[in-house]
């Protein structure tokens, strides 16, 4: 996968790969799975997928927001959002990649960490 975005061409390489489908079947299949997981979402359900986190949509109400170059005040009309909540296993598996190297204590400084104390 090349880059820093992972696309549907990709996930279809990557099924092809793992799986053995036809390049074909494998694109049809993801294609399938993101159909079934917008359509839910659209349909207003929630979307959980083990390991990984949950997707839901939640609606956001009216408020007011300012225009940054002139400083007027203008309504934000109410409208959904969707919302991604990583699952604690996603979560672990992002800190243990990011975390300090083994056997590093905690007055060593890390780089892009704070500062040692």
């Amino acid at each position: 996968m090349a880059g820093n975005t992972v696309t549907r061409a990709d996930l279809a390489e990557a099924v092809f790969r793992e799986v053995g489908l036809s390049r074909n079947e494998s694109a049809r299949l993801v294609e399938s799975v993101l159909k079934l997981v917008m359509d839910g979402l659209a349909g207003g359900d929630s979307v959980k997928i083990s390991s990984f986190g949950s997707f839901s949509v939640r609606m956001k109400g009216q408020r007011i927001g300012r225009n940054p170059k002139t400083g007027e005040e203008v309504p934000i009309l109410p409208r959904k959002v969707l919302v991604f909540r990583a699952s604690h296993v996603l979560k672990d598996r992002i800190n243990r990649v990011l975390s300090p190297r083994a056997g590093a204590t905690s007055t060593e400084a890390v780089p892009g960490g704070p500062p040692a104390t």
